[in-house]
């Protein structure tokens, strides 16, 4: 299976036009007639991961976030993302990342269910697609403090602490998720009804003032709600494109509380 039947897969279920305006989706190096046989799923095209889709002998890389958000005025190995880019197109690995539109289509319901959140519905509607959009809210399993829910968020993404805005002994019922960085939701999840806020990307002031508006924050970190992108991906493989051997990247967190 060459790459531009792969992106023929990937697009039905996740349209490119699903994508944020300011995003940049899609194959962004390579050949589009790369005939495929390993795939190799990260969340980010660091230089390991690179260095680990070449090892792992790869065809195709695929990521949630995208190498190149701006507009590049060359490509030389001179740059950390130029390098990154040179030695993929050297070592004839296509690459594809799949950002907003796949947050749009699958990330947040995804978390949601992952969480067993009940009558999940759309926190912000996508402009382009009906019933979707970025963020999931709905009722918790059972009411619970904010301790238990941050314990909740720790167990269902595998995390080793969480940082709360908040109370830990206040009750809730009602929760938002927003994977990645939700710190442009907080209106929304208010509007929808929900007492926490379980997102990443928060800092103080955002998280002193939405306390102070009556809505808590649970911050996951970015990469924290995220991972779950790697292996989502791997079953849609499995599923769509079953020849195709799928490898992924170690679920590693950029930064370590020490």
């Amino acid at each position: 299976m060459n790459c531009k039947d792969i992106m023929k897969r990937i697009e039905e279920a996740f349209p490119p036009q699903a994508a944020c305006s300011w995003d940049n989706v899609g194959m962004l190096a390579g050949r589009m007639e790369k005939e495929v046989k390993k795939v190799y799923l990260a969340l980010d095209a660091t230089d390991e991961v690179v260095r680990q889709a070449i090892e792992a002998g790869a065809d195709l890389l695929v990521t949630h976030h995208p190498l190149i958000f701006s507009p590049l005025k060359n490509v030389t190995d001179g740059h950390f993302i130029g390098r990154r880019l040179v030695t993929l197109i050297q070592s004839d690995i296509s690459y594809y990342a799949m950002h907003t539109n796949y947050d749009v289509m699958r990330m947040a319901s995804l978390a949601a269910e992952k969480l067993g959140l009940q009558n999940i519905r759309v926190l912000k509607e996508s402009p382009q697609m009906e019933n979707k959009g970025i963020g999931a809210v709905g009722g918790l399993a059972k009411a619970m403090t904010l301790r238990e829910c941050c314990d909740l968020v720790k167990e269902t993404f595998s995390l080793p602490s969480v940082k709360l805005f908040g109370d830990p002994e206040e009750m809730v019922s009602c929760a938002a998720v927003v994977p990645g960085s939700g710190k442009g939701e907080t209106q929304d999840a208010l509007l929808k009804g929900a007492e926490v806020l379980i997102t990443g990307d928060i800092d103080h002031h955002e998280g002193i003032d939405a306390v102070a508006q009556g809505i808590s924050i649970i911050d996951a970190g970015h990469y924290g709600l995220e991972h779950i992108f790697i292996e989502d991906m791997k079953h849609f493989f499995n599923a769509k494109c079953p020849e195709i051997v799928v490898e992924t990247a170690p679920i590693r967190h950029p930064f370590q509380m020490i």
